[in-house]
């Protein structure tokens, strides 16, 4: 069993997810479907994050590649992870949204968003939400008032809340869409996938194997963007429970490492692990992103004083600036400019470096918007 540092374990998720050097022009991964393929989705709380994450890492991106996607339903903005909105692929809100959903349903039950509908009945509810919606998206408002007029003795917006952590909602374009303001309206997954009712409800008594085939895929893919990493940091990542007992089936796929207070942690058979000593330039996030968020630590780039400055009673408080692979700072916009606000110094050269960051974000952000996409 081979030994890992802190800082072997920093530079090998950012070299995985394409932190320390961004994808070219041209590569595979450099469409952003791809990369949201690979990264297993983008923090899609605010519209703006996923561009952001999707720019960190691929180099001469364009907004509007992204923009059109999920115009063109190639991407989707969907409840998953940790109950929290994200864009991910048609295909992997296929996979994801059943496994996750026995999470949500947690979430549902113990939420004060939603605990004033749980006398609802769900099945009820999904049915009310499916037929409002089957002749196309609605708006957010006027979904909670009419399923209010159905079930009057729940507030409109906890109806809307569990609807949509009992079943899988997509907020539509313009939602989310480059440049172009849009509320949130919802349709079912399955009407905008083209697919029948309950094609991704997981179901009462789901098929073990099913679940445990799906789940491996999921560990396997977990590992290629986040590892190393254990059962316990899966489950932060996903809310997926259970994780324990598919990497035990993985058996010989996976390798183990110690870390420096004597933990294992579990790789890809044959999978690098990054020099520790690689320069990690500056990188400037949203509010939030994955790269943070789905380890059981969740250290791996956000020391504990640098997190609890940005961490607000609700959230994060701000979009999040990188240096030598570490949260160390928060930036803003202010009239086209990037504002940086650093908890510490920096050297001269991560300053330039910096600087170069902020311009190449500034310019991100003037790009307009694809006027031709249709919403």
């Amino acid at each position: 069993m081979a030994d890992v540092t802190p800082q072997v374990l920093n530079r090998t998720l950012l070299a995985r997810q394409h932190l320390l050097e961004r994808v070219p022009a041209g590569a595979p991964l450099a469409d952003p479907v791809a990369m949201t393929a690979h990264l297993l989705g983008l923090q899609a709380q605010e519209p703006l994050p996923p561009y952001l994450s999707v720019a960190a890492r691929v180099g001469g991106f364009d907004p509007r590649d992204l923009s059109r996607a999920l115009a063109e339903r190639r991407v989707l903005r969907v409840l998953l992870m940790r109950g929290t909105i994200h864009t991910v692929t048609a295909d992997d809100a296929r996979l994801l949204r059943p496994l996750i959903q026995p999470f949500l349903d947690k979430v549902s039950r113990n939420s004060g968003a939603s605990r004033p509908a749980a006398h609802v009945p769900l099945a009820d509810l999904v049915e009310a939400g499916r037929a409002l919606t089957a002749d196309g998206p609605v708006p957010v408002r006027t979904l909670g008032t009419a399923l209010a007029e159905r079930f009057p003795d729940a507030p409109p917006s906890a109806l809307v809340n569990r609807l949509r952590e009992g079943a899988a909602l997509v907020q539509v374009p313009p939602r989310g869409l480059w440049g172009r303001p849009g509320g949130v309206a919802y349709v079912t997954l399955e009407s905008w996938l083209g697919e029948p009712d309950g094609a991704f409800d997981l179901g009462p008594e789901p098929d073990p194997e099913t679940r445990t085939t799906a789940l491996a895929a999921v560990v396997r893919r977990y590992l290629a963007a986040f590892g190393p990493g254990t059962p316990a940091d899966v489950t932060t990542w996903s809310g997926i429970t259970g994780i324990r007992a598919v990497f035990d089936a993985l058996g010989d796929e996976l390798v183990p490492h110690r870390t420096d207070d004597g933990r294992t942690v579990w790789d890809l058979a044959g999978a690098a692990l990054a020099d520790p000593d690689v320069p990690a330039p500056p990188r400037l996030l949203g509010r939030y992103d994955n790269v943070w968020l789905s380890h059981a630590g969740r250290d791996r780039v956000t020391p504990p004083d640098a997190r609890r400055r940005w961490m607000g009673s609700n959230g994060g408080v701000g979009s999040v600036v990188l240096v030598d692979g570490v949260m160390a700072g928060l930036w803003s916009t202010a009239e086209g400019r990037v504002e940086v606000e650093l908890f510490d110094r920096v050297t001269r050269a991560q300053g330039a470096e910096l600087d170069a960051e902020a311009a190449r974000v500034e310019a991100l952000l003037a790009t307009p918007a694809d006027e031709s996409v249709a919403a």
